[in-house]
C-alpha cells in the first residue's frame, strides 16, 4: 500500500510540475505603444526593454513587463539633431563595465539632418549619460548615408561593429573598443540593399542571419510591416536567400507577416534563448482591432528548420504559445 500511494504521489507531482511548466502566455506581452523593442538580460538576471521614445520596461520572464523610468532625465536627453526631443529604435549593450544605448534621432523627412547618438550608464536603469555632452556618434550628411537610423552593435571577432540605415542601403563600420566612437580611417559598408530596416543580426550553428524590416511601419492597420531574413558565412556578408539570390539585391525569406489579428509585424529586438534552448523574438505590431494603441510588442519562438533557416508557425503573430522558461 505504501508503495502504491508513493507511485501515486510521484505521478502527482510529475503531473503538477509538467502543467507548470507548460504555463502559457497570450500576445502582446506589452499592450501599449513601445515600438522598435531592445531587450537585454542585465546583470541583476532581469530583462530590459528599451523601445523608442526613451521608454524602458522590466521583466523576470520575457511575458509580464513593468514601466520603469525613462531613459535619460529632461535635462540629460540628447541634442545632437534641433528640434528633436526622443529618440528612436534603441539599442541596448553591455560594452565592459558600462551599459551602452545606442539610439537614433531624427524627425519625419529628415533624411539627411538625422543621426546615430550613444550615451552610457553603469545602471542598466540608468539614467544614461550622452557622450560628448550632446550624444552625437555621427550624422547622416557627416557619414554619406541617408536616413542613418536604426542602430544595431555587434561584436565579432574581438572587434565593434555597428549595423544600420533606413531604406538608403543598410551598412556596418567599425568602432573603437569602448564601442563610443568610429574606428579611425573606417568607412561604411554596404550589406543590404534598399528594402530595409530594422536591422539585426544573429549567429547560429556557422550562419549570421540578417533579420530586417521591409514595407511601411507606420500607417496602422494598413501597416505592411514584414520581417525578413538572410544568411551569411561572415558578418558582413554576403548575405543571401535560400536560392542563393543577394541580400543586396532585396532578396531574402519571409519570417512573420501580418495577419488578420496583427499589422505591421517588424523591427525585432534580440533573439534570446531559454533554459529549453528554445530561441524567443520581441518585435512589434499594431492590432488591426485597436490600431489607436500604438505599436505594441509581441513575442514569438523563432524555431530552425533541417535547412538551418529560421521560421515561425505559419509565418504570423501565435496567439497563444507555451511561456519560455528562464
Amino acid at each position: 500500500m505504501k508503495r502504491i500511494v508513493l507511485c501515486l504521489l510521484t505521478t502527482f507531482s510529475i503531473l503538477v510540475t509538467n502543467h507548470a511548466m507548460a504555463q502559457t502566455f497570450s500576445n502582446p506581452i506589452i499592450a501599449t505603444d513601445a515600438p522598435d523593442p531592445s531587450v537585454i538580460k542585465a546583470d541583476d538576471g532581469m530583462f530590459y526593454l528599451f523601445s523608442t521614445s526613451n521608454r524602458i520596461f522590466k521583466s523576470a520572464d520575457m511575458v509580464h513587463w513593468t514601466r520603469i523610468q525613462d531613459c535619460f532625465t529632461p535635462k540629460g536627453r540628447p541634442t545632437f539633431v534641433p528640434g528633436v526631443k526622443n529618440l528612436w529604435a534603441p539599442d541596448i549593450n553591455k560594452i565592459g563595465k558600462r551599459y551602452v544605448l545606442y539610439f537614433a534621432m531624427s524627425k519625419w523627412g529628415g533624411e539627411d539632418s538625422c543621426g546615430i547618438g550613444v550615451a552610457t550608464s553603469k545602471n542598466i536603469e540608468g539614467p544614461y549619460t550622452c557622450i560628448n555632452g550632446n550624444g552625437k556618434l555621427f550624422r547622416s550628411f557627416e557619414i554619406g548615408v541617408r536616413n542613418s537610423i536604426d542602430p544595431f552593435y555587434i561584436k565579432d571577432h574581438g572587434k565593434n561593429y555597428l549595423i544600420w540605415g533606413s531604406f538608403h542601403g543598410i551598412y556596418a563600420i567599425q568602432l573603437s573598443k569602448d564601442g563610443l566612437s568610429l574606428m579611425q580611417d573606417s568607412k561604411p559598408f554596404k550589406i543590404a540593399g534598399n528594402a530595409y530596416e530594422g536591422s539585426y543580426i544573429y549567429k547560429h550553428k556557422g550562419y549570421y542571419y540578417f533579420f530586417g524590416s521591409i514595407g511601411s511601419c507606420c500607417a496602422g492597420a494598413k501597416s505592411t510591416y514584414t520581417t525578413v531574413v538572410a544568411r551569411s558565412k561572415k558578418l558582413l556578408g554576403p548575405y543571401v536567400d535560400r536560392k542563393g539570390q543577394p541580400l543586396l539585391g532585396n532578396h531574402h525569406e519571409i519570417l512573420i507577416r501580418g495577419n488578420s489579428e496583427w499589422a505591421g509585424t517588424g523591427h525585432n529586438g534580440e533573439l534570446i534563448k531559454d533554459k529549453k534552448g528554445r530561441t524567443w523574438m520581441p518585435y512589434h505590431a499594431y492590432s488591426i482591432k485597436h490600431p489607436e494603441k500604438g505599436r505594441m510588442v509581441l513575442l514569438d519562438q523563432i524555431k530552425w528548420g533541417e535547412d538551418g533557416w529560421p521560421y515561425a508557425d505559419n509565418a504570423e503573430p501565435a496567439a497563444t504559445s507555451e511561456q519560455p522558461i528562464f
